[in-house]
């Protein structure tokens, strides 16, 4: 598995002349996600129904940039194809993290943590459910999940940096760190299947 600080940087690799579009992508998504917020009764209904196609599609974008395959603003969108999909496996993982939270706040981001490969994996997999993609996430991510604790934690300095000018520079390290959540990914679907003898698909 590369160190973090490898992935950082395979990361700032892929987004080295494509940082407009990356930027272009967060840009998007936090204003439609504003937005939504800010509209009575229905803002919050739809904002549920559409968060899991667009943050699949969010996740599909830097992945795609990952395996440097120059991806269109459109992918940003393609989870709508596979709306079912996407929307119960949004639903269920705010549910699953939700009820571990009610046991204390630990055992709710360990379990985010568990389920963070989930969309990666039903990109990938188009044809599971989003049990199949919680579950093989869960499976993945077994003895990972404080490598990538300290993957996110790598970021505080960015985060504080970021925050200075009136949080703008946020739409610069919301790429960066979804794209070294992809490069983690790549990276750790790699070992699962050498670990696995070559006989597993994640």
């Amino acid at each position: 598995m590369l160190a973090n600080s490898e992935l950082r940087y395979a990361a700032r690799e892929r987004l080295r002349g494509n940082w407009g579009m990356a930027v272009l992508v967060a840009l998007l998504y936090v204003v439609i996600s504003s937005v939504l917020g800010y509209i009575p009764f229905f803002g919050p209904i739809v904002s549920l129904i559409i968060s899991g196609p667009l943050v699949f599609g969010v996740y599909a974008y830097y992945l795609h940039l990952v395996r440097d395959q120059r991806p269109e603003i459109g992918v940003m969108f393609s989870g709508f194809s596979l709306f079912g999909k996407t929307f119960l496996l949004y639903l269920l993982m705010v549910i699953f993290t939700f009820l571990w939270s009610l046991l204390l706040i630990i055992p709710g981001i360990i379990a985010a943590f568990r389920y963070s490969m989930a969309y990666f994996i039903l990109h990938d997999n188009p044809d599971i459910g989003a049990m199949e993609a919680i579950r093989r996430s869960g499976e993945m991510m077994k003895g990972y999940k404080g490598k990538l604790f300290l993957l996110y934690l790598s970021f505080i300095g960015w985060a504080i940096l970021a925050a200075i000018p009136f949080g703008i520079g946020f739409l610069w390290l919301l790429p960066y760190i979804h794209t070294t959540l992809a490069a983690f990914y790549e990276n750790l679907k790699e070992q699962s299947f050498t670990q696995s003898g070559n006989t597993v698909t994640l």
